[in-house]
Parts: C-alpha cells; sequence; structure tokens
C-alpha cells in the first residue's frame, strides 16, 4: 500500500539509466538545471519489470516555458500554483552553521537552492510516465513562522489545465548539506491544498546526484495506484532496498540486512573477539548491513567504527536534534556519575564496595563533591583537559541521582517478601512469571552434562511451606508460580563465575498465590554446574525465622534478583562478554505468534481464554498490573489496526493481492529471520483478519511492551540492593572459611557481594538514561501538530481520533485502578502506583508513558 511512511519491503528486478543526473547551468559551478527529459519525465530508473530500458523521447514540440520559469507541457489554457515548502532547521546552530544558513537561505532566495518538479497522477502520453512541471524555490513567505526554527519557502508553477491531480514531487537539494524538509503544500488547484508530507532528510546532490521522492498524503494499494506514480513507486522502493554490496554512507536510507559480526574487536584486543551471532551455531535475527571493511585479523568479523564518527542506520531513523541533546546530557551526567568513583578506583588495589546502607543513601542526599584542592589535584595528576576541570567546578548538581521509585515512599520496602513477589508482576521484567503446571520440576538441559535433571525443591519442602495444602492440591487451584531461569543461564554459569569479581547461580523461585490474593516466594533453588570434585551443586533456600538464615535468604532473593536483570538486560537489552550469546540461545526458543500479549499471557499459563472479556483472555491473577493494563492498551491497538485494515483491503484477495505487502512479511521472516525461515509456526498472510494479528502484535511490541520493560529501569534498579545487575560472591556456606565473618557481621556480606561502587554508579547511570524521555516523544495515540497531515482520508482520521479518546479512557481507568485498595499489587502503605503503561508522559525519568516506537 502506498502511504505517506512505508516499510522498505518491495524487492525489485527492476533497471534502467539514471536520467536525473544534474548539469552545469552556463557553466557556473555550484547551479544545475534538469534537461529537457526530465522535465518531461520520459523514464526512471526502475520503469519495466523485464529489465528492458526505454529510450528517452524526444522533447514534445508543444512544450513551452511559463511565466515564472516553470517548465509545462503545451496547452492553450494554463494556471498559476504555489508551492510552500516547510523545512525544519536545527535549534541550536553553531556560529559557522549560522553563517551557512544565511547563505542558503539567500541561494533559496534567488531560486538556485532547491529544485521541484510536480508530477501528476495522470500519464503523459508523449514521454509515457506522469505528467510533470518543473521550477525553484524563490523567495519566502515574508510572514514568519510562530517557530522560530521552521523557515518557510515558495515555489510559483504555471500548469496546463489538464495537468490532473499532483500526486508527487521530486525535490533536489543543490545545496552542499542536506536540510530536513517537513512538508509541502500546493495551493492554487480547484480541490484545495494538497499535502506532501516529508518529516525527512534531503539529501546534497553533492552525495547522491539523484532527487527524492515526495508523495502526498494519499494512500493507496499497489493495484489502485495511479498510472502517473506507478514508475516512482517502485524507484522509491529500490532505492532503499539494499543489494548486499557497498559500504553505507550517512546520508543513504538504505535498510538491509546482515549478521551480528561486529560486537567485537579483535583487532585492538584479543579479549575483546566475540562470536558471529546469526548462523546454524549461533540463531540470530538479522541486523541493519553497514558493509564496512573485515577485521584485519578475523576476516569473518566487521570491523568497528570509532567515535566521534556514528554507527550507520538509514538517516531518517537517526536520533533528531533534542533527542540526541537528551542522550548526549545522560552520556555527560554518566560520565560524571562515575568519573569519581573511577578516579579512586585507580588509587586503589581494587573497586570499592559499600560498606553501609548509608554509602548508598549518599548517592541520592550528597552526592559526589569535590572540595577545590581535590579538583585541582586530580585534574593535575590525571591530565584532566582545562574542559573537564571547568565540568568538575560546577558538576556537583549533575552528580546527585534522584531516589529511585521504589524507595522513596518506603526505604525498606525491597526487604520484604511481598515486595520481592509484586516486583514479578508489577516491575520492570514482569513478562518472565509462569504458572507451575507439573511437579516435581524437571530441567530440558543434557543430564550428561548438567546432571540429574530433577530441581531439588522436594515435596515435601513445598508443603512444609503451603501450610497444609498438598502440592497437588495447589496446582489444581492455579496457586503455584515460578520464576525459572535454570536452564537459560546454567550452560553460561561457568564462564560467567570464571571473570573477575563475579558470581552467580542458575535461579527457580517458587511463588504461592493466597486466597487473600498474596503472592508470596516459598522457595529459591540456586545451582552451579556440576564439577568432579563436587557433587552438589543445587542449593534450595526458605525465609525461615531465625537471623542467619534470614540473612541467607536475602542474599537468595538478592542473587535471584541479578538473575532476572541479568536477563532483562542481557537478552532483552544490552552489553557483557557472553551477553549476545545469552541472548542468541533465548533465542532458539523465540517464535513470533507467541510475541502477541494474551498468546503469551496463555503460554506462561497466566490467563485462560475467555471471549467476553478484553483481549479475550481472563487472568488468572487478577492483580497482575503488567497484564491488566497491557491488556487494555492491547485491545486498543487491535482495535485500530482492525478499523484501519478493514477500511483498506475490502477485497477478498486485496490482502494476497497485495504485492509491496506480500513481499514485506516475507522479508521479514526470510531475511530478518533467515535463521528461523522455514519454522512451522510463522502465521500466514492472506486475510485481513492475518494482516491485523500481525500488526497488532509489532505495535504492541514497539510501544506497550518495550514502554513497561524499559522506562521502569532506574525507577527499580536505580536502587542498588533492591535490583543488582550482578553478584561478587555465593552464598557462603557453613564449610567455608568466610561463614564466621557473614556471621559476625551479615550487612557487611550482604553489602559486599552487591555491585561496587564504581558498578553500581555505571549501571545506575545507563538506567537513568534509558529510562528518560526526550521532551520531544511523541507517544501513542498522539500527534504532532508538525505532521497533522499525515493523510488525506477523513475515515482514517476519524479512526485515529477514536484511538487517542480510547486511549485517555485506558489513562483514567488505570488511575482508578491506582486508587483501589483491593489491589495490593500497586495501592498500599509505600507501595507506589504501577504506571508504566500510561501512554502519557512528559520529559524526564517518570516511570510511565508509552512511546510511537522504540526510540532508545
Amino acid at each position: 500500500m502506498l502511504a505517506v511512511k512505508t516499510l522498505p519491503s518491495f524487492k525489485s528486478t527492476f533497471s534502467g539509466s539514471d536520467l536525473r543526473r544534474p548539469s552545469r547551468l552556463n557553466g557556473v559551478p555550484g547551479f544545475v538545471q534538469f534537461s529537457s527529459t526530465i522535465r518531461t519525465r520520459p523514464l526512471v530508473r526502475a520503469v519495466i519489470s523485464d529489465d528492458k530500458t526505454v529510450e528517452p523521447s524526444k522533447k514534445s514540440s508543444a512544450e513551452e516555458k511559463g511565466v515564472n520559469g516553470s517548465l509545462v507541457s503545451g496547452s492553450s489554457s494554463v494556471k498559476e500554483v504555489r508551492a510552500v515548502v516547510t523545512i525544519r532547521k536545527k535549534i541550536k546552530e553553531k556560529i559557522t552553521e549560522k553563517i551557512e544558513n544565511q547563505w542558503e537561505l539567500f541561494m533559496n532566495g534567488i531560486g538556485r537552492g532547491i529544485l521541484i518538479q510536480l508530477i501528476s497522477e495522470e500519464i503523459d502520453p508523449v514521454t509515457n510516465s506522469g505528467k510533470s512541471v518543473e521550477t525553484s524555490v524563490r523567495g519566502w513567505l515574508p510572514k514568519p513562522s510562530e517557530h522560530t526554527n521552521i523557515l518557510e519557502y515558495v515555489a510559483d508553477f504555471t500548469v496546463p489545465s489538464d495537468f490532473g491531480k499532483p500526486g508527487a514531487i521530486l525535490i533536489t537539494n543543490l545545496h552542499g548539506k542536506e536540510f530536513h524538509l517537513l512538508e509541502i503544500v500546493i495551493h492554487g488547484f480547484d480541490e484545495g491544498p494538497i499535502f506532501f508530507p516529508g518529516n525527512t532528510w534531503i539529501h546534497s546532490r553533492n552525495d547522491n546526484p539523484e532527487s527524492r521522492i515526495i508523495f502526498r498524503n494519499q494512500a493507496y494499494l499497489p493495484s489502485q495506484t495511479p498510472p502517473g506514480l506507478k514508475d516512482l513507486r517502485r524507484e522509491d522502493l529500490l532505492s532503499v532496498h539494499g543489494n548486499g554490496k557497498g559500504e553505507r554512507k550517512p546520508h543513504e536510507r538504505i535498510y538491509d540486512f546482515d549478521v551480528y559480526n561486529d560486537l567485537g574487536k579483535p583487532d585492538k584486543d584479543e579479549d575483546l573477539a566475540r562470536p558471529v551471532l546469526g548462523g546454524e551455531e549461533r540463531p540470530y535475527p538479522r541486523r541493519c548491513r553497514t558493509g564496512r571493511p573485515p577485521a584485519k585479523i578475523d576476516p569473518l568479523c566487521e570491523s568497528r567504527i570509532e567515535k566521534p564518527h556514528p554507527v550507520y542506520v538509514p538517516r531518517d531513523e537517526a536520533f533528531e536534534e533534542i533527542k540526541q541533546e537528551t542522550f548526549s546530557a545522560g552520556r555527560l551526567k554518566a560520565l560524571l556519575h562515575n568519573l569519581v568513583p573511577s578516579i579512586a578506583a585507580t588509587f586503589s588495589s581494587s573497586d570499592i564496595p559499600f560498606t553501609c546502607f548509608s554509602d548508598i543513601d549518599k548517592l541520592y542526599n550528597d552526592g559526589f563533591i569535590l572540595k577545590d584542592d581535590e579538583q585541582r589535584e586530580l585534574g593535575d595528576n590525571l591530565f584532566i583537559g582545562n574542559m573537564m576541570k571547568q565540568v568538575l567546578s560546577v558538576g556537583q548538581k549533575l552528580l546527585i541521582y534522584e531516589i529511585p521509585a521504589v524507595i522513596r515512599r518506603d526505604r525498606f520496602a525491597w526487604l520484604r517478601d511481598n515486595e520481592f513477589a509484586r516486583q514479578a508482576l508489577a516491575g520492570v521484567n514482569p513478562v518472565n512469571i509462569e504458572i507451575l503446571k507439573e511437579f516435581p520440576i524437571l530441567s530440558k538441559l543434557e543430564p550428561s552434562i548438567y546432571g540429574p535433571p530433577e530441581s531439588s525443591i522436594t515435596k515435601e519442602l513445598m508443603e512444609q511451606e503451603l501450610h497444609g495444602m498438598s502440592v497437588e492440591k495447589a496446582i489444581e487451584e492455579k496457586r503455584l508460580f515460578i520464576l525459572d531461569f535454570h536452564d537459560m543461564l546454567l550452560p553460561f554459569i561457568k564462564r560467567m563465575n570464571n571473570l573477575p569479581g563475579r558470581k552467580a547461580y542458575a535461579s527457580r523461585t517458587v511463588f504461592f498465590y493466597s486466597k487473600t490474593g498474596i503472592l508470596t516466594p516459598i522457595a529459591i533453588e540456586l545451582s552451579l554446574p556440576p564439577t568432579p570434585l563436587s557433587s552438589r551443586n543445587k542449593y534450595v533456600y526458605t525465609h525461615g525465622h531465625d537471623a542467619t538464615t534470614h540473612w541467607i535468604w536475602k542474599l537468595a532473593k538478592a542473587h535471584v534478583c541479578s538473575n532476572d536483570a541479568g536477563v532483562h538486560q542481557l537478552v532483552n537489552h544490552c552489553p557483557g562478554k557472553y551477553a549476545m550469546e545469552l541472548s542468541s540461545a533465548a533465542y532458539e526458543s523465540w517464535r513470533f505468534d507467541m510475541e502477541a500479549l494474551p498468546a503469551d499471557l496463555i503460554r506462561r499459563g497466566m490467563a485462560v481464554e475467555d471471549p467476553s472479556v478484553p483481549g479475550g483472555v481472563k487472568l488468572v491473577i487478577e492483580d497482575y498490573p503488567y497484564a491488566a493494563d497491557g491488556l487494555l492498551i492491547w485491545s486498543a491497538i487491535k482495535e485500530w489496526v482492525e478499523s484501519y485494515v478493514e477500511h483498506f483491503y475490502t477485497e477478498p484477495d486485496s490482502v494476497t493481492s497485495d504485492i509491496e505487502l506480500q513481499a514485506w512479511w516475507n522479508e521479514i521472516k526470510n531475511r530478518g529471520h533467515y535463521d528461523k525461515r522455514n519454522e512451522p509456526w510463522w502465521p500466514k498472510l492472506a486475510t485481513k483478519e492475518d494482516l491485523s494479528g500481525i500488526l497488532t502484535t509489532m505495535i504492541w511490541i514497539a510501544s506497550g511492551q518495550h514502554a513497561a520493560i524499559n522506562f521502569g529501569q532506574y525507577p527499580f534498579g536505580g536502587y542498588v540492593p533492591n535490583r543488582p545487575t550482578l553478584m561478587r560472591k555465593l552464598i557462603p556456606q557453613e564449610t567455608d572459611h568466610d561463614f564466621e565473618k557473614f556471621i559476625q557481621n551479615p550487612q557487611r556480606t550482604f553489602l559486599s557481594s552487591l555491585p561496587t561502587k564504581l558498578q553500581a554508579t555505571k549501571v545506575m547511570a545507563v538506567q537513568d538514561t534509558l529510562s528518560t524521555h526526550s521532551p520531544d516523544e511523541e507517544y501513542l495515540g498522539q500527534m504532532n501538530h508538525l505532521h497533522r497531515s499525515w493523510i488525506n482520508d477523513h475515515d482514517v482520521l476519524k479512526m485515529f481520533d477514536k484511538f487517542s479518546a480510547k486511549l485517555g479512557e485506558i489513562e483514567e481507568t488505570i488511575n482508578k485502578r491506582n486508587k483501589d485498595t483491593c489491589l495490593k499489587n500497586r495501592t498500599g502503605a509505600g507501595i507506589p502506583p504501577y504506571e508504566l503503561l500510561l501512554p502519557s508522559s512528559g520529559p524526564g525519568v517518570t516511570g510511565r508513558g508509552i512511546p510511537n516506537s522504540i526510540s532508545i
């Protein structure tokens, strides 16, 4: 379907000569004009499907020049139309950029900066292409825009009366650098203003001589595309589709695929080498291809690009100015946060651990403060430049962390078992808890390598914690749940524990859901790989009642939280030596059809099918904030998508006959997920229902689900004891020489097991950045006022307004739920409300808000 924004799906074999190369204007360097063949639009690069080219027709004898300099096809009657070209410049400009902008303003004013060609939906019988007229931007509107960084230029056309409806614009940037086009509006046609939304970067002809194609805000299925636009549509798709060759340039918009062969730096350090992800040995989704040269040591790996050079992404996908400023501020904040502890670490033999809880509290109350003499000493000794010294002198405010939401109302909430369990349902990673379906708990790993498959959590131990209820009865009544990282992590534990200062287990945690609606952890199993020297590799803990057992239980919970944080960050997001291999292992069990929220909840046993309720499922635990709120968002997205699909795909075979749509879906399966291309579970794309289901799942993943597991990272993880990202010690056993130290000072043992100050503050700074909304964030159901003319279809706009209103109602519903005293997982003394799926938000770390897509 031809729309304002399209996915790079269409794989074309079309070919042809490039006829939009500019020629010199009267020998003057820097200015161009188009040849007469271009003015009559005889040919585009992708014209026909049999790879035969068409010879350019000679210029029609009827072609003549209009009074304003535009070129038109012959006609006895003409009319004047005007194009208003809206460009966005940077908000913050360097002096050199301001000078350049003044020069560009002048060049645009005299008609030598931007060329535009208006293309009709109708075919010119002489050229067999869309009718066209051409002119250049000359001058600017006398009335300034209400936004200081928005410029509006004008271009006048003389068009024949039989021109037909304009359907596309070719725009050529004659300047030496790119500019950002917001939109072009054509005035003077009988139907009123005609909008051509851009919201795109227009490359300089110095980088690419081809013009950019901008279509009007009218959506078409491929079979409905007007004749005058078909060639342009093919060419536009071809221009963003990679062929697996060449190194990508920053100005390009090309989408192509490659394996993850750029994760390491083998040329710099052998220890920084990383395996290639993608292939039979380590299956993985494909990344955006960049085409950089191979590494010198390992030709299978791609060389890495270093700062300040940017990593290639298609130009319109890169951070915009405000987003980049927000992200850069976060990086500066991270630098300042980590500067002091890292400097301190250079003067000690090892990094500094927290010695008491007040050390952690100081991060939020006092921050890091350097006296003047300390700043001078550090600056002189560590060769910090003058700029960094200035930053240090004013950096006190930046060095103080905000108090995370998880301890803002109750500093000690994280210690309680019910809070530990609550975060499995309403925390930052509420997507792993499952119902316990059978007992005993069994591993699926190879017994000859990882030991007997049976868990050490026995029936007798479980029933001691169930207060008279049998395990069978608890399973039957759906009262037992599990958080199981055993099989995912155990194959990596040996290698992880060989890393300096890191010790981990593979954990299982069993929860009991009481008749009063409270979820409580009752047993934790922590496993290590078996060794020839020790047959015991599984340790089971319960909460107990004496002081020693209580502290050991806290350590066990901390290891579970570390597992959960590790899976959340390493599998769902982020870095580390074995992180991507771990992510590859998790991908082996990934299924697209299980990514839909209802399907995921049913798969985990957290819901059962029920067509009478929103989302079509009924929750097993009613007070499951992520799922309860998520189903409201899911249902709203589904309704919006279904109405949109129904509006355009009106015929029974309209989905199967949409060649662009089918090519897009095939590309996702066969190129994006090449290692799973033959899986039988891929949804078919044959009906409107198929398409609606696929799109709803994609939109949910990129909006609601990502918001739920991303923007709570600092609110929950910013307090290290609540969610340590790594542990540095195993739990002391009675036979260990450190056990007596644990008995004498259990708090010191607990804190020394957590990340060090440097490790903790690094993670906190990253979490703070990842949890931050940019001031220009665009949220689900909201429309940027600069993009108000995205589609010329009143029915679709009404659907969108209905969707927006529905999200407003959902926000009210969630706010009411957060005041319902019956819902203990989102209300109560010291309990933070569950707001991660509230659609709207302001900027900063808010712990709420659903952006339109994944933008960080």
